[in-house]
């Protein structure tokens, strides 16, 4: 089987840590934000990944190259010269997407975090014999999303509602598909959106089916969804496998800590913290809700809350950094200093307090 990712632009929403690398390959939960999901389309039988991409291929396809080999799956870029929407990459990639086999194949957005249950959805796929699957989602607000009305019987899509104003439904797209070698016939080489173009047609023929995601499921393309989607992985964790999550009186709640970190003595960290690789946690330090990447130093009695810590950075001692602060890649943060909702772009050295959310460029 194969699988399209739709990697697409700049990731201007995750700025500043996308001035230093492609979005996909921003941390989360201690690894590349797309090698979550290319690890589970290898679990169930995925032998090849194409990543529709308009900005720095040959990044991703450098850094990629070392999990090719490990995971054994060949990874390559399908490249747009100009921004082709949610449909039109599929149909320039179709090349390496139909191979005569007749195999569904998958497409998922690269922002998506979940569970991923692909194997579900293949057996779902199969069952009812349509053209195509999409996953939805439960929403508790319907009316900020375009909403999928369906059969909750059968899961056949009926009609979508953008942005509705009565209750329809609280189902939404959830950027995960399968679909039929056919449906490229549907799609021309051009801008089009897969959402609002490809799946109503589809959806008009009676052959466009939705299931329900079983889990968790967040968009994590910007700052306050990317903290909420860590906290929904690591209790997600906490269900699926505890022994990966860090234990210890210094630790409240879920805690990621990867082995090649260093914490020091009388720190309490938690919950929903990840600590990247190489980082160093010195004493008395206090982290919640927060992301510390690898290579970062956070020195003694430093307090980190509700904010992402860019690659290779420096948070002082007794510096406070909070509100949703995001520091780019080699941040270097002063003794003492405190940060309410601080976005520090990338190497910047930060020497006087950021006393309400602004860019510091």
């Amino acid at each position: 089987m194969k699988a399209l990712i739709l990697v697409g632009g700049f990731g201007t929403r995750l700025r500043p840590l996308t001035l230093s690398v492609p979005k996909p390959l921003v941390e989360f939960a201690n690894k590349p934000m797309i090698l979550h999901q290319i690890e589970a389309l290898k679990e169930v039988g995925v032998t090849e990944v194409v990543l529709a991409i308009n900005y720095q291929p040959e990044v991703m396809l450098n850094f990629l190259k070392e999990f090719e080999n490990k995971l054994g799956i060949k990874i390559t870029c399908s490249q747009e010269t100009e921004p082709l929407g949610t449909a039109g990459p599929l149909a320039l990639a179709r090349d390496k997407l139909v191979d005569g086999s007749g195999e569904p194949f998958f497409v998922l957005n690269s922002d998506v975090i979940s569970e991923y249950p692909f194997a579900e959805l293949i057996q779902f796929h199969n069952a009812h014999g349509g053209e195509a699957t999409i996953l939805v989602t439960q929403v508790n607000e319907p009316s900020k999303y375009g909403v999928v009305v369906m059969d909750e019987e059968t899961g056949k899509v009926e009609r979508f509602v953008e942005k509705p104003k009565a209750f329809v439904g609280n189902k939404i797209n959830a950027g995960i598909y399968l679909l039929n070698p056919s449906v490229l016939g549907r799609i021309q080489l051009k801008p089009t959106s897969i959402e609002k173009q490809v799946f109503p047609q589809i959806a008009a023929d009676q052959k466009l089916f939705a299931m329900v995601l079983p889990g968790f499921w967040m968009d994590i393309g910007q700052p306050k969804d990317y903290i909420t989607g860590l906290r929904l992985y690591l209790d997600a964790l906490r269900k699926k496998s505890p022994g990966k999550l860090a234990a210890g009186a210094h630790v409240v709640g879920n805690v990621l800590v990867h082995e090649t970190a260093v914490v020091g003595e009388g720190c309490l960290i938690g919950p929903d913290v990840s600590v990247g690789p190489g980082c160093v946690v010195e004493a008395g330090v206090r982290l919640s809700r927060c992301t510390v990447m690898r290579g970062t130093r956070i020195k003694k009695h430093a307090c980190v809350s509700g904010s992402i810590i860019g690659t290779h950075s420096t948070v002082g001692q007794w510096a406070r950094i909070e509100n949703m602060t995001i520091l780019g890649e080699d941040v270097h943060v002063g003794d003492e200093i405190y940060s309410n909702g601080g976005v520090v772009l990338p190497h910047k050295e930060i020497k006087s307090s950021i006393l309400k959310p602004e860019i510091v460029m």
